[in-house]
């Protein structure tokens, strides 16, 4: 290896490490990006292959450098590299072509992109070690610290770059002559996230690469600006950030709100026998079975409007009140309509503090602005 030649980079699963999040699993993955020739490496949590994640990835390691590499290389993941189409093949002797915001990237940072050959695992052979290596000394770290739960992704992250910073302190000569031959990273970090621009539909939901996501109701039929980060995606409208929800992962999924439906959906309570995504207007099992009640002895119509008015009662107050009364109701054998759960929520009211407003003695400053006369 040549020093500042090449940066390798490749994806390793770290679900074997066990790591939870507020005890919670975080199934995640590693982009590890490694200087084979010094050994120096970096390392970024992440939940996909995907472009984002190496995008943040790369630039981590890049400007936690300072100093870029001539070329950077990776296996043939989906991320970086795509099929060629028969014609390209021929003229390019098989393989597969990089894609163009990977190129983008490349291009921005200064680095030639490169990539090893078809099931040639052995081009990889230094990060595909490192990747064991990092992982086992990970797995000591966890040991000695006798518990694998943290309190936020951040915290994780924290207590990873330390242990990235412990193992690169021998490595810091040959880093230094490595150094030497890169050249300086003089061009600003690109945003960790792609644009799209989607109309907000007339059932206040988006669809972004191929999944659908409520919205609030003010948004139908609005133009608006997603921004897709590789964990979440941040909606914006009139340059104002609306939403920001979790992402979801691969194709045909769903993730409704129903405080963003509730509000149409009222207006027009014979559309909820319909409605496509209905499963997600019970946000318990305690809805549900208050749903299943109303139904019991009375026209669907008539319980889907009882239904919808509790939970747009729960949308304008406390949802966790609201389930608390289905629940009470539900004990009693009682059928929970729309007053009766309203008239539970009432029997509480907050109580308003007394506060004894104090009495303001002008004189006082009187008494400073005289002080400040003997002093000059």
């Amino acid at each position: 290896h040549r020093p500042g030649e090449a940066m390798q980079t490749d994806f390793t699963w770290a679900t074997e490490l066990e790591i939870t999040i507020a005890g919670e699993p975080f199934v995640h993955l590693l982009c590890h990006s490694v200087l084979p020739y010094s050994n120096w490496e970096w390392a970024t949590p992440c939940l996909s292959e995907s472009l984002s994640a190496l995008r943040r990835g790369v630039q981590s390691a890049v400007f936690r450098l300072g100093r870029r590499t001539q070329s950077h290389q990776t296996d043939n993941s989906t991320a970086a590299t795509h099929k060629l189409a028969a014609a390209d093949k021929l003229r390019t002797g098989g393989g597969r072509g990089f894609n163009e915001d990977y190129k983008a990237l490349m291009r921005h940072l200064g680095m030639e992109p490169r990539t090893i050959a078809i099931g040639c695992k052995e081009q990889n052979g230094d990060i595909e070690a490192a990747n064991g290596a990092l992982k086992r000394r990970l797995e000591q770290h966890l040991l000695l610290r006798r518990n694998r739960d943290f309190d936020s992704r951040e915290a994780y992250e924290q207590w990873l770059r330390s242990i990235v910073e412990k193992a690169n302190r021998p490595r810091q000569k040959r880093l230094r002559e490595e150094l030497e031959h890169m050249e300086a990273v003089r061009v600003e970090r690109l945003a960790e996230f792609t644009e799209e621009r989607v109309r907000v539909t007339s059932w206040s939901t988006i669809r972004v690469k191929h999944n659908t996501y409520s919205a609030p109701s003010r948004l139908v039929r609005q133009w608006v600006n997603v921004r897709v980060y590789e964990d979440r995606l941040e909606v914006y409208y009139a340059q104002q950030r609306q939403l920001e929800v979790e992402r979801l992962r691969g194709r045909g999924g769903r993730r409704i709100n129903y405080r963003h439906i509730i509000w149409s959906l009222v207006k027009k309570p014979g559309a909820f026998a319909r409605y496509r995504y209905r499963e997600e207007l019970f946000p318990s099992l305690t809805f549900r079975r208050g749903y299943d009640r109303l139904l019991e002895g009375r026209v669907e119509r008539a319980a889907d409007l009882e239904y919808l008015r509790i939970l747009h009662l729960a949308a304008s107050t406390m949802e966790s009140e609201v389930e608390t009364a289905l629940e009470l109701l539900l004990e009693e054998r009682e059928v929970p309509l729309y007053d009766r759960v309203r008239s539970l929520l009432g029997q509480s009211k907050p109580e308003v503090p007394e506060v004894a407003t104090p009495q303001v003695d002008l004189a006082v400053y009187d008494s400073l602005l005289g002080l400040e006369e003997v002093a000059s």
